[in-house]
């Protein structure tokens, strides 16, 4: 299972130091939350700070925001994958935009509260479904189990109509909960706190897999 350190546990006035201390382990990405205020409570960062990152990992962009068309290109131009909310566009809109993507990595994500299924009509273009574990805006959370079931959905339409997307689980990750998620085929896990707060981050994203 691949892993995705997110950024937003990460001490930011030590920003080089942190991004050098994740690029010399083994992780394959580095997960960038984005949050607006709206669409989440949180403000976060926006794509200045990914521009400057100066990171040797792949770049797992996650935009916590209103409105996400208006400005994903923007985010595109710095990142490798970028994935928004099933919540915060209106569902043609989605979908017109995604069969005319082109070669970009597009993601989608659902809340807690949403239905897995309701994802049904995108899954054939998506390179990447992020289900959130936890209520989206805030590092630290617990798990929430009914990831779980969602996960294993995925997995299910994945194998049986021969899908592309990786699966990917964010909120209250640590090395009890990413076991779980990949016995039921999550195959990217996102962790912030499991990570930044320990001395060894290898240790920890070992741990993780």
């Amino acid at each position: 299972m691949k892993v995705s350190p997110s950024i937003l546990a990460m001490d930011f006035s030590k920003k080089e130091e942190e991004i050098l201390k994740i690029d010399q382990t083994d992780c394959e990405y580095i997960h960038l939350d984005v949050m607006d205020g709206i669409f989440v409570p949180n403000v976060t960062f926006d794509y200045n700070l990914i521009k400057d990152l100066n990171s040797k990992k792949i770049y797992d962009t996650h935009l916590m925001i209103e409105k996400p068309l208006s400005v994903i290109n923007k985010y595109l131009e710095v990142s490798d994958y970028v994935t928004f909310h099933l919540e915060a566009e209106a569902k043609e809109n989605i979908l017109s935009f995604l069969k005319n993507k082109g070669n970009k990595k597009i993601g989608l994500s659902i809340k807690p509260n949403t239905k897995v299924e309701e994802l049904n009509d995108f899954l054939e273009y998506l390179d990447l479904v992020l289900v959130m574990s936890v209520e989206p805006g805030f590092g630290g959370q617990k798990f929430m189990d009914i990831a779980l079931d969602k996960i294993k959905y995925l997995k299910e339409q994945k194998t049986k109509k021969g899908y592309h997307y990786l699966i990917e689980v964010d909120g209250g990750i640590n090395h009890e909960t990413s076991k779980l998620c990949k016995e039921v085929g999550c195959e990217i896990v996102v962790a912030g706190t499991y990570i930044f707060k320990h001395q060894n981050y290898q240790e920890q994203i070992n741990n993780l897999r």
